[in-house]
């Protein structure tokens, strides 16, 4: 049962073809990959000190003006202009300094946020356990769990120990889900189903997105122990106790609950081995009756080996922090894993958009 490629609605091809027609990279092109992780600072300051929010608020202040506002020195304001002017983040103008058109598109479109959660995880629980990503790859091991405090076996259960960390993690979780979440239910076929697991289900904001976008939907979460007491508070919030359902689940040493026609990973397949994947989803093979579906839904990389770019870079978080496996997997693993783990008729759908999503449907 290999992926045909008739069977994928992909932009992968021209991304591949894009590739091709690029130019061999120059020293000019090396220096933002060289320097890539002072370029990421910069992105994070302007976030953080609020420069960014206060352009979009006030366009064309002067840079002393700026600096009286954030409540910089001159030579502080200096290098975080320099920086986010180098990087076009901002842009002098005669007047003053504005944002980059794409931050305003971003904030007009309601996505600020969604970003700033993204640069917020970046900083706080990825970025310092990415100087462990060559040893990672020498070891076959995430290492960077190394620099995450706390006795748990991954990083998910070390959140807790991590207050600080938990909160960014879970800010990110939420809008990351948040910003994928319509590609889901925009393509994902759930008009024959009714009853649903979500595996590693988190706050609850891919379920709650789903049962407002199908309202004969019933839904249980499957999460660990910290996360179940965020995700109910979210689903009474929403009022949607009625047909969300969250139930501790350790999803590799407790068996998956009956009664339910379709299993969804979201987001959870890209963290785990390839053998953990087939592992779990046999264990979703068992407790579907036949003709029952599995949704995947999360970030995939193409079957070339190069691209999409986004793919490649979150693949060093995936490598060396979370647990031991996993990265932005391609869509023929995902194919040979159904196929071991006994599941018929993959369907592939490519997302097209800005991240790399995509939507793998088989039936049992």
């Amino acid at each position: 049962m290999g992926l045909q490629q008739k069977d994928v609605i992909s932009t992968a091809e021209n991304a591949h073809s894009i590739a091709h027609q690029r130019k061999p990279l120059t020293m000019e092109d090396l220096t933002p990959i060289l320097f890539g992780a002072s370029a990421f600072q910069y992105l994070n300051a302007a976030c953080d000190i609020g420069l960014l929010d206060l352009l979009h608020e006030k366009p064309n202040l002067s840079k002393d003006e700026i600096a009286k506002k954030l409540n910089l020195q001159p030579r502080a304001i200096d290098i975080l202009l320099l920086g986010t002017n180098s990087l076009g983040l901002t842009e002098k103008k005669e007047q003053g300094y504005v944002n980059a058109d794409v931050i305003e598109q971003l904030i007009a479109a309601g996505q600020w946020q969604i970003f700033k959660d993204v640069v917020g995880f970046e900083q706080h629980v990825v970025y310092e356990g990415q100087v462990d990503f060559s040893e990672s790859l020498k070891t076959n091991s995430n290492v960077g769990i190394r620099r995450i405090r706390g006795s748990g076996r991954d990083l998910y259960h070390r959140l807790s120990e991590n207050p600080h960390m938990e909160q960014a993690f879970y800010n990110y979780m939420h809008s990351w889900s948040e910003l994928s979440n319509p590609l889901l239910w925009q393509h994902a076929d759930f008009s024959n189903v009714k009853k649903v697991i979500d595996v590693g289900g988190g706050t609850g904001v891919n379920a709650i997105a789903l049962a407002k976008a199908f309202p004969h939907l019933e839904i249980t979460i499957l999460e660990i122990a910290g996360t179940v007491p965020i995700a109910r508070q979210r689903i009474a919030k929403a009022g949607l106790e009625d047909r969300i359902h969250v139930v501790h689940c350790d999803m590799f040493h407790d068996h998956f609950p009956q009664g339910h026609d379709c299993v969804l990973f979201s987001h959870q397949l890209v963290i785990w081995t390839p053998e953990q994947n087939i592992e779990l989803l046999k264990k979703a093979q068992d407790v579907l009756p036949a003709g029952g579906k599995v949704i995947i839904f999360n970030s995939i990389s193409n079957d070339k080996g190069d691209g999409p770019l986004m793919a490649a870079l979150d693949s060093v978080y995936f490598a060396a922090i979370p647990a031991e496996g996993g990265m932005i997997y391609a869509w023929h693993q995902y194919m040979e894993w159904l196929d071991a783990a006994g599941f018929k008729d993959a369907k592939a759908i490519d997302c097209e958009g800005w991240t790399p999503h995509g939507i793998i449907e088989a039936t049992k």
